[in-house]
């Protein structure tokens, strides 16, 4: 806005008037790209004119004036391989077949000029960086024709034999490679796996392989892609082969059985040293070693056979019972002479055959029954006890049975055996009229015969039982005493002696209840629990010189004399040992020394109660003039009687009359 005024009074000359300044745009300003630098990618072997990215730039020039404005894309750095549109900014591919395995990375420089890329326009740069991306164009190649490998013949199935690898250049899944064994004469022994993370192919041990059977393998193996792109199908097929040649290495192999097991046979009761059967084991290496044969002891604990270490020939050494085992399994082993560490073992069954050395038994412990009869009654068609036998040989020496009666009894007047054929018999009565008061028991010899080579044949007792029977032939009772009941013991006869047996024991009852209540109870009851002894002596004793008069050892518990013993009314926390030298001779007379013993020892004792054992001597028997002597009793009365009359009672009383006499005599002595 501006307007006139007065310079020298400031007045307005005019209204105000407003100016618009307009500025023209120059081309001051360069173009420039969205980013600074730019990636991307495109697959190997792409067409030419695959189109791979498109960069942008922009100008701040105002357009209205002249071309600065105007852009202009042109390629400074990456030909001939990629080109750019000049309007539009898209980059793509220049050439046929860039192949990544060859190159993978380009850098391409993009320029954008303005005024249409006239001369004096502005420019800009950018920088692209293109990477080939990868496809399956190459297949896998050995980089060899030929593989040599080897593998001992003591190697184990799927033991490791070699590796192949297939070289492929590309990457990622279009160079993994899977691998087979196309053909060759090791096909059923070899076989091959792939590692997908080293991507080799491991050859691997099928089955074992022997040396001295074959002593070299050829396999052709074939690798190939796993991922094939339909696109490069006409460059040839994505596989390639290769030879792999396996020798056979020798090793020290263990002997070898001829059969993986074998079975013999041998009879029972045969003598020792009887031939049960041979084993046979060869050395299967080059050299042949001689093979030395043993039977396992962990098989052959009663040691049954013996083998033959140099022929293998096995030989009983005890006959055998076919009844106890019938099949006895042992293994053998064979090692090599010179190489007690390869050997090789190998299972034996033996099977003992049966001889018909058991005569046939009783299946069971039969008994047999039959009702009490008159001799007008018929005889019955049943029989009274059907037997079958048993035999512990084989079937061969067994069944059939056949039943019969001893030849001397073959008449029997009771009884008679029909034999059913079927390894069963029956046994009938030939009579009726059988009494219980006659006889009640009958003891019948059965004779049983085998079919075997020679047969064998035993005598077996049946027992037949005469028993009561109802009108319908059931059994009532067996036993002969309930027939002639009536003439034993009545029934009042048994209640009698029933009684009088009660009363014995309530009588023998009632007298060992008395004997225990005469018994003094073991258990002192408190009120009657007095802490002294009192010993009484009823005569005078004859002096210190009388040692008959009584004796001193009943004062010094003659069973502590060898030891402490512990009191009974008491649990001690520990034992107390009296101290060596302080306990008088057992034979000791001094009651001084003895006294000042016990009083050492209960001070000392921790075990010990509060509470002393006290002797009192309160009579020294009747019609003495001396009165008491009791040294307790004196010293607590307060009498003046003069004892000096004890010096002149002699010797015997001389300690008594230092002890009572008078002052000065007592310190005299002293």
């Amino acid at each position: 806005m501006a307007q006139a005024v007065d310079r020298d009074t400031n007045r307005p000359l005019e209204p105000p008037s407003e100016f618009i300044v307009k500025v023209q745009d120059i081309n001051d300003n360069p173009p420039e790209f969205l980013h600074e630098t730019y990636h991307a990618n495109v697959p190997e072997r792409s067409n030419v004119g695959t189109s791979v990215i498109q960069v942008t730039a922009s100008d701040a020039d105002d357009p209205t004036y002249g071309n600065s404005a105007k852009l202009v894309y042109s390629i400074l750095e990456g030909q001939p391989y990629f080109s750019v549109e000049a309007q539009t900014g898209i980059i793509r591919t220049a050439l046929p077949n860039m192949d990544r395995e060859a190159k993978e990375e380009y850098h391409v420089v993009i320029q954008a000029k303005d005024m249409g890329g006239h001369m004096g326009g502005l420019s800009g740069t950018t920088k692209v960086t293109i990477t080939l991306t990868d496809v399956n164009d190459n297949p896998p190649k050995f980089p060899q024709s030929v593989y040599q490998m080897s593998v001992s013949e003591a190697a184990v199935p799927g033991e490791e034999v070699g590796r192949v690898k297939a070289k492929d250049p590309d990457i990622g899944e279009n160079g993994l490679v899977t691998y087979n064994i196309v053909d060759g004469d090791g096909m059923e022994l070899f076989e091959i796996t792939t590692d997908y993370e080293t991507q080799e192919g491991v050859v691997k041990l099928k089955k074992p392989v022997d040396f001295e059977t074959k002593r070299a393998y050829s396999l052709k193996v074939e690798a190939a892609n796993v991922h094939i792109d339909p696109k490069f199908i006409s460059n040839g097929p994505f596989k390639d082969t290769v030879t792999v040649k396996i020798a056979v290495e020798d090793a020290d192999e263990p002997p070898m059985f001829l059969a993986p097991s074998y079975i013999h046979e041998v009879q029972e009761n045969a003598a020792a040293g009887t031939v049960v059967g041979r084993v046979y084991a060869k050395d299967p290496d080059a050299a042949n070693s001689p093979i030395r044969y043993s039977i396992d002891r962990h098989t052959d604990l009663d040691r049954f056979f013996t083998i033959n270490p140099e022929d293998g020939f096995i030989k009983t050494t005890k006959p055998l019972d076919r009844e106890e085992t019938a099949w006895l399994n042992i293994s053998v082993f064979a090692a090599e002479i010179h190489n007690r560490h390869q050997e090789a073992k190998v299972p034996v069954a033996i099977r003992v055959l049966d001889v018909n050395d058991n005569a046939p038994k009783f299946a069971a412990p039969y008994e047999g029954f039959i009702c009490e009869s008159d001799q007008t009654k018929p005889l019955s068609n049943q029989p009274i006890v059907t037997i079958s036998a048993d035999d512990k040989d084989d079937t061969a020496n067994g069944p059939r049975f056949i039943f019969s009666l001893p030849p001397e009894i073959i008449h029997n007047p009771n009884f008679t055996v029909r034999d059913n054929r079927d390894n069963t018999a029956g046994v009938y009565a030939r009579r009726g009229g059988f009494s219980r008061q006659k006889q009640d028991l009958y003891l019948l010899p059965i004779v049983i015969s085998d079919g075997g080579i020679p047969p064998m044949s035993s005598t077996n007792t049946l027992t037949i039982k005469v028993c009561g029977c109802d009108v319908n032939g059931a059994l009532l009772s067996c036993n002969a005493e309930a027939y002639i009941l009536n003439a034993g013991l009545s029934t009042g006869a048994l209640i009698a002696i029933l009684a009088c047996i009660v009363i014995l024991l309530v009588i023998v009852v009632l007298f060992v209840t008395l004997r225990r209540q005469k018994k003094e109870p073991l258990i002192v009851f408190e009120e009657e629990d007095v802490r002294e002894n009192i010993i009484t002596y009823d005569d005078e004793g004859g002096g210190e010189e009388d040692t008959e008069a009584f004796d001193i050892a009943t004062l010094q518990n003659p069973d502590g004399i060898n030891g402490f013993i512990p009191r009974k009314d008491i649990k001690p926390e520990y034992q107390y040992m009296p101290r060596p030298g302080l306990r008088p001779a057992p034979n000791s007379v001094d009651v001084d020394d003895f006294i000042n013993t016990r009083i050492q020892e209960a001070d000392n004792d921790p075990t010990a109660p509060p509470y002393d054992s006290i002797q009192i001597y309160g009579y020294e028997g009747r019609g003495s003039v001396a009165g008491s002597l009791s040294s307790l009793e004196s010293a607590t009365t307060d009498s003046d009687l003069d004892y000096d009359y004890l010096q002149n009672w002699g010797p015997r009383f001389k300690k008594l009359a230092d002890l009572y006499g008078s002052k000065d005599t007592f310190d005299d002595d002293s």
